[in-house]
């Protein structure tokens, strides 16, 4: 079955404070599309815990706990069932793995065993559970930008971010989508993300047929 017939699946990718949201919020208004947001509320409060919080104040300690449980509820979102033609979402369980938990170990915030643990539930997940991706969108943007945006937006979680960590992560990202070094299970579209809001909405115009497929027309 193809694309323009059958239920698609948009996995929107990019770096803290890209326009991910920005973007999801432009294409919600379309007649036959859904958006499944990051589930950063779930991180924020596990049973009266703030996962994400404590990652950030403590990333030694936490990074295991909290990509667990993103790894868990991105699982969730990805086999929730699809309602509507088209699908949204934002980030998925692999940039969770190949960009986020591959960082926090690379720069020794995460124990090798921790990862390795990690890594074979990821790959577990991947054999036995249907992870339907059609397109991912990349919103590539510089790092220094980012952190202005950042900066700007103070968001409490986020204030420790340094444009050193987004610069590890937009490296993460370039080494997956531009040079391939993981494996992509869909196309990728990579959209310059280092624009206002207002000239991005043009550019979600001019990708419109790519990321809506079979509603375009609509």
């Amino acid at each position: 079955m193809s694309r323009s017939t059958s239920k698609t699946v948009v996995c929107v990718e990019g770096n803290i404070g890209c326009g991910k949201t920005s973007l999801l919020n432009y294409f919600e208004e379309f007649r036959n599309c859904e958006v499944l947001p990051e589930p950063v509320e779930k991180w924020q409060d596990v049973e009266g815990y703030n996962a994400l919080g404590l990652m950030y104040k403590d990333p030694e300690r936490w990074s295991m706990a909290l990509q667990t449980y993103i790894q868990l509820t991105m699982l969730q979102n990805h086999i929730k069932l699809q309602e509507q033609n088209v699908r949204l979402m934002e980030r998925s369980i692999y940039s969770a793995k190949y960009c986020f938990t591959d960082n926090l170990f690379e720069s020794g915030k995460m124990p090798g065993i921790e990862h390795v643990i990690l890594s074979k539930w990821f790959d577990w997940i991947l054999r036995t559970q249907n992870i339907k991706v059609d397109l991912f969108v990349y919103l590539r943007t510089d790092p220094k930008l980012l952190h202005k945006r950042i900066m700007t937006r103070c968001r409490k979680e986020e204030e420790g971010i340094s444009v050193d960590l987004l610069m590890a992560l937009h490296e993460k990202y370039e080494d997956w989508f531009i040079h391939k070094k993981h494996p992509c299970p869909a196309e990728v579209l990579v959209i310059d993300a280092n624009h206002s809001l207002e000239e991005m909405k043009l550019s979600y115009e001019t990708h419109k047929n790519k990321i809506m497929v079979s509603q375009a027309n609509n």
